[in-house]
């Protein structure tokens, strides 16, 4: 017997995953892909990493370079990216409608210590937003110090 299914506005996915679980409520974490009211889209991403650096690209497809925003601090990296779109149809020069459309991704990622949050560059080019995380020459660690209780 299944229970009854989540109630996320009609959505087909949420539903189909509660009545699998057999739970009424999905997990806090399936809110971020599914609710309607977010303001924000996450998007997909690929990360590389090499010996001198860390490649990420974000898929970004309708952007523009200047509908970016990246911040770095305290060892947190944020994107995110808006736009709205005006489409409006007209006829003998009397509006018969219009169309807004808006859409806006963030992501956000704990960067490691060795990353050097000063040399982070980013290039968006075919729907691709590339970044580069380069990391800091590891200097050699201090020796174990030995502490004496007293």
């Amino acid at each position: 017997m299944m229970k009854s299914p989540a109630k996320f506005r009609d959505n087909f996915w949420p539903r189909t995953f509660s009545d699998f679980f057999e739970s009424e409520n999905l997990p806090e974490w399936s809110k971020r892909f599914y609710d309607g009211e977010s303001k924000f889209e996450i998007p997909s991403v690929n990360i590389k990493e090499n010996e001198s650096d860390f490649q990420v690209e974000v898929a970004a497809p309708g952007f523009e370079k200047k509908d970016f925003k990246i911040d770095c601090s305290d060892g947190m990296l944020t994107l995110q990216a808006e736009r709205e779109e005006k489409k409006e149809a007209a006829e003998k020069g009397e509006m018969k409608r219009r169309e807004f459309s808006y859409s806006s991704i963030k992501r956000s990622f704990n960067l490691p210590a060795n990353i050097d949050e000063e040399g982070i560059s980013a290039r968006y080019e075919n729907g691709i937003l590339h970044l580069q995380l380069p990391k800091v020459k590891s200097a050699e660690a201090p020796p174990a110090k030995t502490i004496k209780v007293g």
